[in-house]
């Protein structure tokens, strides 16, 4: 049997591992390995590409609530913003696998969402309040199923919202929790400033920030108790969510609340939050 002749690989000096080939056995198995790699992620590149697409108003009619409300509710959550009349999805909304289009006519960007979209907890939660569907607890059930099982699973990130009564009315009507929140509350409200209090966070873990300024989708914490080690263990865990998400913050102390005038216009700048 005559010689077979050497693998085609520059540098390799074994033959190849069969007449008429061009590699040697070993380079083979790699370029075979190669093929099989690329064919699996052409596969799974077109299933993505194949995987079914909603608009808003697609969305919409599987969630019960009209295309606008949807895109309200989206960029409520921080999963999509304007943009050129139309919306793009945010870096939050491109983790969920939100996709960026435009109308072929208008060149209006709007955003597909894959159809499992719908069973995110997050998203049928908010949709719930809006339509008023969402049942209130009572206050047995609050005092003792709410208290005794979310806070443990989420290890005391809602321990305030147990722990402090909300004995404070701010101008606007929020029952807060404190002299401080009462002072940032009605800072806001008299400066004209759209505000929730004690928003729950468009995430995974059950989370509820101080205040929510939906205008620079800014979230606002007031740390009130430094010298307690349990909170400041549980102050660490909300930063590490904040973080997480890379969620707008804004970090308020008692040196703050001495004089928010000074302070609050200048971190809501940062955020594009203007005030007048």
């Amino acid at each position: 049997m005559a010689d077979l002749p050497k693998c085609s690989v520059t540098g390799c000096e074994n033959p190849v591992s069969k007449a008429g080939y061009t590699l040697c056995y070993k380079h083979w198995l790699v370029e075979n390995k190669n093929k099989t790699t690329k064919k699996s992620e052409s596969v799974e590149v077109e299933a993505t590409h194949n995987a079914q697409f909603l608009t808003s108003t697609a969305l919409g009619e599987k969630l019960g609530i009209d295309g606008r409300k949807v895109n309200q509710v989206l960029s409520e959550l921080g999963w999509i913003e304007r943009a050129k009349k139309g919306w793009i999805p945010t870096a939050q909304g491109k983790k969920l696998h939100a996709e960026a289009r435009e109308n072929r006519q208008s060149g209006i960007p709007f955003v597909m969402w894959p159809e499992a979209i719908i069973t995110s907890r997050v998203l049928t939660n908010t949709v719930q309040e809006l339509l008023g569907s969402k049942k209130a607890e009572s206050k047995d059930t609050a005092e003792n199923t709410h208290i005794q099982d979310k806070d443990v699973k989420q290890a005391g990130l809602r321990d305030k919202l147990d722990k402090f009564v909300a004995t404070h009315r701010a101008t606007d009507g929020h029952q807060v929790r404190s002299r401080a929140e009462m002072l940032i509350d009605n800072w806001l409200y008299f400066s004209g400033i759209v505000h929730a209090y004690e928003r729950l966070l468009p995430v995974e873990e059950e989370l509820y920030c101080d205040f929510y300024v939906p205008a620079g989708k800014v979230y606002i914490e007031f740390w009130g108790l430094e010298n307690d080690a349990k909170y400041n263990e549980r102050k660490e865990k909300k930063k590490e969510i904040y973080k997480k998400y890379g969620f707008n913050l804004i970090e308020l102390n008692d040196e703050h609340i001495k004089n928010l005038d000074d302070y609050l216009p200048k971190m809501l700048l940062k955020f594009n939050v203007i005030i007048d």
